[in-house]
């Protein structure tokens, strides 16, 4: 790949427009699900990705390492919940405080779920 190409695909990939989010990590164990916003549904995919792919929770809130020793990374699903549509013109803040709120729908929905959020998100 020449560096013109490595050049635009960086680009790219640097404007595309992050999809802010409620998820879940799911432990399909024990059913129980981990649920938390981000302003990067993508990156918090990844994490869990990265995570299996190298047997290292680290990337990963560390309020689910006891779940992982006991049952292994393996046993984590990422699910989408929703979406948050980002107007151009909404700051950080209202983003937040969109998905803050979003969250908290999400918590209420799935009673019984972990409701500590994700502080890396």
């Amino acid at each position: 790949m020449d560096a013109d190409r490595r050049r635009e695909l960086r680009a790219q990939y640097e404007t595309r427009p992050a999809e802010a989010g409620v998820y879940a990590l799911r432990n399909t164990a024990t059913g129980q699900a981990f649920v938390a916003a981000t302003t990067d549904l993508r990156s918090a995919r990844n994490r869990l990705d990265f995570a299996k792919s190298t047997g290292m929770s680290g990337a990963l809130d560390r309020r689910l390492l006891p779940e992982i020793r006991r049952h292994g990374l393996d046993v984590f699903e990422f699910e989408v919940l929703d979406q948050l549509e980002v107007k151009p013109e909404a700051t950080v803040d209202q983003v937040r405080a969109d998905l803050a709120a979003l969250e908290a729908l999400w918590r209420e929905k799935l009673a019984g779920t972990r409701d500590e959020p994700d502080p890396t998100a």
